[in-house]
C-alpha cells in the first residue's frame, strides 16, 4: 500500500502530536492543582490565600517530582491533601496521555489507509476535466448539426494519452472500484472548477493551440493541472478535506503519489499505480510498533542523546530533532533486520523537510556517533538480508 518511508514520515507527524497533547496534559494537571487550592468563595470561614497558594505550589512540585516514577512516593512533611492532589493528578494525566496515544494509533493506522483513496481522487478528476471537455465537445457538434465548432486543440484534454492511458487501465479501474474512488457526485463542481480554474491558466490555453500534442506535451499540462487546480484551488482542497479529517498532513504525500501516476504512464512502467503491491499487513505491524517503541522507549533514547550533546540542554534541542533521532534509535536497536544505513538515511530525509534547516547536519552527526557506540556496545545487532525499504 505505501512505502515505509511515508510510513516513517506518519508516524512522525503522530508522535510530535503526541508530544504536544502530552505538553498540553501537563499543563492540564497543573492548572488542575492550582485550582484547586484556590479560596473557597462560598465557605464562610476565613481563608489563609497565601498559604493556599503555597500548597498548591507544594503540591505541584509533588507531581512533576513523581511524574515518571512506578510508584508516588508522599513527602511525610506534607499535609494529605497536597499529597493526595499530587497523586490523583498524576493519574489523570497519565490516563489522558493513554487516551491520546490510543487515539492517535488509531487514527494513523485509518489515515494511512486513506491515502491510495486520496490520490486515486486526484486522478479522478484529472479523468473528468477531460470528461467535461470531450462533453462539451459533442454537445457543440449535436446543436451544429455535426459541425465541428471547436478547433482541434480544444479537444486536447479530451484525447490527452496520458489521462486516457490511466483511465483506460485495468489496474487502475480495480483500485477506484476497490477504495472506493469515485466521484458522479461532482459533476456541477467539474464544470465549474474546469470554468473558474483550467482554462484560464496560461499553460492551458498555450496547450490548446498545439493541433497535434505529444506526450511529453500531454504529460506537462496534466502535471500541471494536478498542482496548480487540484492540489492549490481552495474550492477543489475543500473537497480533500471533507473526505480527509487529516488532510493536511496527508496532503503532500497524496499529490506525491498522483505526481507519481503520471510519471509511471508517461514513462510506460509496468505498475502505472505507486505503492499498491506493498504488504499491508507487514507494514502495518512496522507501523504500529515504530510509533508504540519510540514512546515506550523515549526516556532511554533521551539519555542516549544527551549523553551524546553534554555541550547542549536537551531541552533546547528542537523538539522535531528528538523524536526524528528517538525513531532512528528505536529502528536500529529494536528493528534486527533494517540496515543502520537504512534507517539513517531515512530519518536525515525527515529532518530535511520536517526539522529545522540546521537539522540535516544535527542529526546525520548524531546518528552516526549514536550507531557506533550502540554497535560496539553490543545494543545493536543486525541479522536477516534486510528490507527493501525505499521501493
Amino acid at each position: 500500500m505505501l512505502n515505509r518511508r511515508i510510513l516513517r514520515v506518519k508516524a512522525f507527524q503522530n508522535l510530535y502530536a503526541y508530544e504536544q497533547c502530552k505538553g498540553s496534559n501537563f499543563t492540564l494537571a497543573k492548572d488542575h492543582i492550582r485550582e484547586v487550592f484556590q479560596p473557597d468563595l462560598n465557605s464562610m470561614e476565613v481563608q489563609d490565600k497565601v498559604l493556599l497558594k503555597k500548597e498548591g505550589e507544594m503540591s505541584v512540585e509533588a507531581f512533576v517530582k513523581n511524574l515518571e516514577t512506578d510508584t508516588f512516593k508522599p513527602n511525610g512533611s506534607l499535609n494529605e491533601k497536597i499529597n493526595s492532589e499530587a497523586k490523583s493528578a498524576i493519574n489523570e494525566y497519565h490516563k489522558a496521555n493513554k487516551k491520546d496515544r490510543d487515539f492517535l494509533l488509531k487514527n494513523m493506522i485509518s489515515s494511512a489507509e486513506k491515502i491510495p483513496q486520496l490520490y486515486l481522487f486526484a486522478i479522478q478528476l484529472l479523468i473528468a476535466f477531460g470528461d467535461h471537455v470531450l462533453g462539451e465537445a459533442e454537445k457543440k457538434k449535436r446543436r451544429s448539426g455535426d459541425t465541428v465548432i471547436f478547433s482541434a486543440g480544444e479537444s486536447n484534454l479530451a484525447n490527452n494519452a496520458i489521462i486516457q492511458g490511466i483511465k483506460n487501465s485495468l489496474d487502475f479501474q480495480n483500485a477506484v472500484s476497490r477504495h472506493h474512488a469515485v466521484i458522479s457526485e461532482l459533476e456541477l463542481e467539474i464544470k465549474e472548477w474546469f470554468r473558474d480554474y483550467i482554462r484560464p491558466l496560461e499553460a492551458y490555453q498555450e496547450y490548446i493551440k498545439i493541433e497535434s500534442p505529444s506526450l511529453d506535451q500531454d504529460y506537462q499540462i496534466a502535471d500541471t493541472i494536478l498542482k496548480k487546480v487540484i492540489f492549490k484551488s481552495e474550492a477543489v482542497l475543500n473537497f480533500f478535506s471533507e473526505k480527509d479529517m487529516n488532510w493536511t498532513e496527508n496532503k503532500a504525500v497524496v499529490r506525491s503519489l498522483a505526481s507519481k501516476v503520471l510519471k509511471n504512464q508517461l514513462e510506460n512502467v509496468g505498475d502505472v499505480l505507486p505503492e499498491i503491491a506493498i504488504n499491508w499487513e507487514e507494514d502495518k505491524e512496522f507501523f504500529q510498533n515504530i510509533f508504540n517503541l519510540t514512546i515506550e522507549n523515549d526516556e532511554n533514547n533521551r539519555l542516549l542523546i544527551a549523553q551524546k550533546t553534554q555541550n547542549w540542554d536537551i531541552e533546547r534541542i528542537a523538539q522535531t530533532d528528538k523524536i526524528i533521532i528517538s525513531m532512528a534509535l528505536t529502528e536500529m536497536m529494536l528493528f534486527p533486520s533494517i540496515p543502520v544505513k537504512v534507517t539513517i538515511n531515512e530519518y536525515i530525509d525527515i529532518s530535511k523537510t520536517y526539522s529545522t534547516p540546521k537539522s540535516k547536519q544535527f542529526v546525520n552527526g548524531l546518528l552516526d556517533v549514536l550507531s557506533k557506540d550502540l554497535t560496539e556496545k553490543g545494543l545493536i545487532r543486525k541479522s536477516g538480508r534486510g528490507l527493501l525499504d525505499n521501493k
